[in-house]
Order: C-alpha cells, then structure tokens, then sequence
C-alpha cells in the first residue's frame, strides 16, 4: 500500500495532490548505478509525460521528456512499462537520464569537480503539462571516504583520487581528451588509485607536437604515491588519449595493462616527441572529406588518411613492443573513424609478432563517445583535435547497453591484469 512520507534515504516521495514519485532503492545513489522511477496515484490509463533535466558543472543544461499510460492501478514504473513517444521509445528503466540532451546543440555531458554530485530532477506532468510530482535524485561520483587532490607541479596538471582504506591499491592513470572527473572518480570508488591527466588540458602543450615525456612524468608521480601497491600503472583511454596511451605501452616502462576504447592504431593530428626526439609523425585528416549536416556539425570519419599507406608508416604506433595486456573496445556507429577497423589491424600486427597479450569487444550501434553509464549520450560536440564540431555516433539503445557492459568489464580487466604487492607498498612507507 503506497502512503505519503517524507523523502528519506531509502526511497524518496514527493507528493502532488494524490501523484506520488518514487525513486528506489534512494533518492542517493552512486552515478553508475541504476535506479528504480515509479509513478502511483494516477487515474486508470491515464497518458502523462515523465520529465528529466540536470545542469552540468559547465552550466549546461540537459532534459529529456517521455509519454507513458499508466496501468489500471494508476500506475508507471519505468522498468515494466514502455514509453509512447518522446526522447525514447519502448522499454528503458533508465531511459529518461540516457536520453537527456543540451538545451545548447553540440554539448558534450562535463562532470569537472566530482565532489558535488550530480542533481537531476525528475517530474510527472498531465498532457497539458500540469505538474502532478517530483523528485530530486542525487547521484553520487565519490563513496564516503575517497579522497580527490589536484595535481598541479612539473608538467603535470590533473586530479588524483584515492581510495579510503590503508591499501595497497592498484594504480590507474586516466587519460580523457578533455578535463573530466566521472570515470577517474567512479574507477576509485572500485578500489583504485587515478590520476585523471586530459591530453587538451590548462597547461596547454604547444599544439604543434606532443610530447610523451609529460604523461610518463605522471605515471611516475602515480607509481610513488603511497596507496599505490601495483609494480606498473593501468591506463584508461580513449580517442586521441589512446594514442598517448599506446605509445606509453610501447616507449615506456612500466604499463601493466592498457583498455583502448575507439582506438587508432597511429598516432593522430601531432608528431609525437619523447627525450627531445620525433618518435612518430603523424596522421592528418584531409579537411575535403568532412561532410556537412544540416545541424551544423561535421563527419569527419572517413576523411583521415590511411595509416597503413607507405607515407605514413612512421605514424604506426609500434604496440608490439608493449610488455602489456590489451583491451580494445571498439563501436560499429563510430562517426570519428573507423574504429573497428582499426581495432582489427592492432590485433592482425599483435598476432603476426606472435602476441596474445589481448583481447577485444565490439558493440553494434554505439558511437565513439563510451562513458561510464547512465550520463547523457553525447552524439555530436567539439572536437578538439580538428577544432570543430563533429558528430560522434550511437544509436541511444545501443550505445547505452555497451557503456553499462563495457563499465564492468573494464574493471574486471583491470583487477585481473594489474598486480597489487603489498610488501611494495610496505618498502615505500
């Protein structure tokens, strides 16, 4: 039997005229974990519209909206009952956050202080629009107990976050395109140390060339931190950071296991220095294969030139030298380049240098922005490396069902290839 109350931490509930919206298991949770929304005291069959909207630490603001009938108990729960019609269709429990998109187009979804958590509001509304209830969900990016410190000495500028607890702790270093403390945050909720370094970031590299020196420098910042417990680093990556990650793997010392998510296999836009010497050219895009859309964005996927041409040998990032575990994930809506098929070209060079030390995951109809799950889906925004706006790729199901996928995988990935010594962490103290 549903009776009115306060909203509490094990379930909130808000009440407007007989509507109650209820959010389960808490009106708190932890950003990557789903949520119940439920809907009761509605009319038998009565159509009303299920609202979101959140405003990010950029102050963009994101809103979705989804048409629902209530059953014959007047009621909605989004984990049994299908949308109508709206930011999505059909059955999806957490529909309303995934599909959210910027009142701004070309917005990309930027968690930049992860100490506040992510507040979304959740309404139920007549057809006309008359608000029936709602309710606040707070959604948390760092458990009790996390430390989050910035990091800005050498040529380092990042966050480190740590785990609560005496440790050891495996470490990861986190390389976003652009400053974002989600996933470094929620993968140190999960018992791990990150130091999360964007490779477009406030110290501002010369944009002209990249150099590998400064990445290593963090890794080996990671490494002496006294939690840390692990003889190598992990690394996180994706797009452009996958490059830098890659050629860590390859060039330097150190790098225990690497997951490369919507991957090149060369090294992208910049040559790329290490010790004051060029150790890769690289791989441009021709600007006359971008394609135009009507919504102002542009598809640049099939507008980089090929790596495996003789011109740009020197630009393959050479993976086989790597003394590492891979995990490659790749999309087949990646409108940014082809992903899959750069996927598949490391795995034929591993192969022919008789490596096994990989292993891959494909997803069918997601797009090139993977995240850790339930933020809104990015499908078009800024693309820092051609200094312009892009589409990315997903369709909303798909995509979502591979970040929720991928998210547990990549852990799994990381504790079973990152060793942990605690006498290593002893000998530090």
């Amino acid at each position: 039997m549903w009776r009115p109350h306060k909203p509490s931490e094990k379930g909130g509930e808000k009440m407007s005229s007989q509507v109650r919206l209820k959010l389960l298991p808490s009106i708190k949770c932890m950003f990557d974990e789903p949520i119940q929304v439920k809907v009761a005291g509605l009319r038998p069959r009565q159509v009303v519209s299920m609202r979101a909207k959140l405003t990010d630490d950029k102050g963009v603001v994101f809103s979705s909206s989804a048409t629902y009938r209530a059953n014959g108990n007047g009621e909605v729960d989004l984990k049994r009952d299908p949308s109508l019609g709206g930011s999505y269709i059909g059955v999806e429990p957490m529909g309303l956050l995934c599909s959210m998109r910027p009142l701004t187009m070309h917005k990309i979804y930027l968690k930049t202080n992860a100490i506040n958590p992510q507040v979304v509001k959740f309404s139920v509304h007549e057809e006309e629009g008359r608000l029936l209830a709602e309710m606040t969900n707070e959604r948390l990016l760092m458990r009790d107990g996390v430390t989050r410190v910035p990091v800005n000495e050498g040529n380092i500028c990042g966050v480190l976050f740590t785990p609560p607890g005496k440790g050891p702790f495996p470490a990861v270093l986190d390389l976003p395109t652009s400053v974002s403390e989600a996933r470094p945050s929620l993968l140190a909720n999960k018992g791990f140390v990150v130091l999360s370094m964007a490779v477009y970031n406030k110290k501002g590299e010369n944009s002209t060339e990249t150099h590998l020196d400064h990445f290593e420098e963090a890794m080996n910042f990671l490494k002496q931190q006294p939690k840390v417990g692990s003889k190598g680093v992990g690394i996180m990556s994706r797009c452009k950071g996958a490059n830098i990650g890659l050629s860590l793997a390859a060039f330097v010392p150190g790098v225990e296991a690497i997951v490369c998510i919507n991957a090149c296999n060369a090294n992208v836009v910049t040559p790329l220095y290490y010790k004051k010497q060029q150790i890769l050219s690289s791989l441009l895009f021709d600007e006359s294969k971008f394609i135009p859309t009507e919504s102002g964005a542009i598809i640049i996927k099939d507008a980089l030139e090929d790596p495996l041409a003789e011109k740009n040998k020197g630009s393959l990032i050479p993976i086989e030298r790597a003394k590492t575990h891979f995990l490659f994930a790749a999309v087949e809506d990646d409108l940014n380049w082809d992903s899959k098929a750069y996927m598949d070209e490391m795995v034929v060079r591993l192969k022919h240098h008789g490596k096994e030390n990989f292993e891959t995951v494909f997803y069918p109809g997601a797009g090139h922005m993977l995240e850790p799950p339930y933020a809104p889906h990015c499908p078009s925004s800024f693309n820092a490396g051609v200094g312009k706006r892009v589409l990315w790729g997903g369709e909303p199901k798909a995509h979502i069902a591979a970040e929720i996928h991928l998210w547990k995988k990549i852990q799994d990935f990381f504790k079973t290839h990152l060793s942990c010594d605690a006498t290593q962490n002893k000998a530090k103290l």
